[in-house]
């Protein structure tokens, strides 16, 4: 069994945030990285939400080196392969399944489950895994939530996303077992759709320095 948590955390730690972007038009998937990278945020989860999703992937991976780019909103393991084959250099699921946990041990791409509940948390520790997405954050105890599974889960690491803004992600990133966060605010789909690029790089540069600047 393999869980590749090596491959993982050097994904993860490669920025403390991660854009969660959802591409309508494949046009846009390169730019869209650009940005964010030129913005200091070089690892992106493009969701599965959208027919142009595996695709963006794709043209990331093959136009915007800089970009380290996976695909989110993994429900099985069929999403999961197809999203390998597109390129994805890393997998990120909203929950945890048995077929999921286990498929992602077969795999040499990194995989970040999905947990809500203790009981999850535990299921994905029995099979080997050690970071979990903690999803959505918001409405399952925020911080304080995470902050409560530091005691009897004391080496086991999160990315929170689902509320995770401009104004609380520097809460989260405070947290000794928060690695990094995950969030939807750094490219609005007004801005995307205006094609904006320059504004989203302001947004990504402003998300970094409120999170690296001392005090912070």
């Amino acid at each position: 069994m393999k869980t590749n948590i090596s491959a993982l955390l050097h994904v993860l730690e490669s920025s403390p945030i991660i854009p969660v972007i959802a591409i309508q038009k494949l046009e846009h998937a390169a730019p869209l990285a650009s940005a964010l990278a030129d913005g200091g945020l070089p690892v992106i989860e493009v969701t599965l939400r959208t027919p142009a999703a595996l695709q963006a992937i794709e043209t990331i991976r093959k136009t915007v080196p800089e970009v380290t780019v996976g695909a989110g909103t993994i429900l099985n393991p069929a999403q999961f392969q197809e999203a390998i084959e597109y390129g994805s250099q890393f997998i990120v699921s909203p929950g945890s399944t048995t077929a999921l946990l286990e498929y992602g041990t077969t795999q040499d791409t990194p995989f970040l489950p999905g947990i809500q509940t203790v009981s999850e948390l535990m299921t994905g520790i029995e099979a080997g895994y050690r970071v979990f997405k903690f999803f959505p954050a918001a409405i399952s105890g925020g911080v304080a939530a995470i902050r409560s599974l530091q005691g009897p889960f004391a080496d086991i690491r999160f990315c929170p996303t689902g509320g995770i803004t401009a104004d609380n992600v520097s809460d989260y990133l405070a947290l000794e077992n928060v690695i990094c966060a995950g969030g939807t605010w750094l490219a609005p789909q007004a801005m995307v759709e205006a094609e904006d690029w320059q504004g989203i790089t302001r947004l990504a540069r402003d998300a970094v320095s409120r999170v690296t600047e001392p005090n912070n």
